[in-house]
């Protein structure tokens, strides 16, 4: 295992392209971390991205601590490997359904015309787009 101070390598960002489900922790307060599976987007600029609901639990509690991290593991069959990236976070307004159109066509069949009407459902919906700022990544590869 190997941890650095905040910066994702090319291998760790290869890694993140894949359609991975990542699992979100939010600082909660004296409420113990609850992870979450989230779909999420490694930006070139070394920024993990996802979009949520403006009034979404995590929202609430990252306002009062700004703090998260995200582990992402290779899938059964594969050889062990992780990463874990954690940071402070930032609630951006813009670019949220740009990042769920992403999202979506990476983790869906689009074709399929229930997948594509399940993302017109949610591009009708509001969205913020939550940036986690790495300053802590740890990375497990066998």
């Amino acid at each position: 295992m190997s941890t650095d101070a905040g910066s994702l390598t090319s291998q760790d960002l290869d890694f993140l392209r894949r359609p991975l489900h990542g699992f979100l922790s939010v600082a909660g307060g004296p409420t113990p971390p609850q992870p979450r599976p989230v779909w999420f987007e490694a930006t070139a600029e070394g920024t993990i991205q996802l979009f949520t609901a403006p009034d979404s639990p995590k929202i609430r509690r990252l306002r009062h601590d700004p703090r998260a991290s995200l582990v992402v593991a290779a899938p059964v069959g594969e050889r062990e490997r992780w990463i874990s990236i954690a940071g402070r976070t930032t609630v951006e307004p813009d670019g949220a359904h740009e990042l769920c159109t992403r999202l979506a066509a990476r983790y869906w069949d689009l074709d399929d015309p229930a997948r594509a009407a399940e993302l017109t459902e949610m591009l009708a919906g509001d969205w913020v787009r939550l940036v986690i700022h790495p300053e802590s990544v740890s990375r497990y590869t066998n």
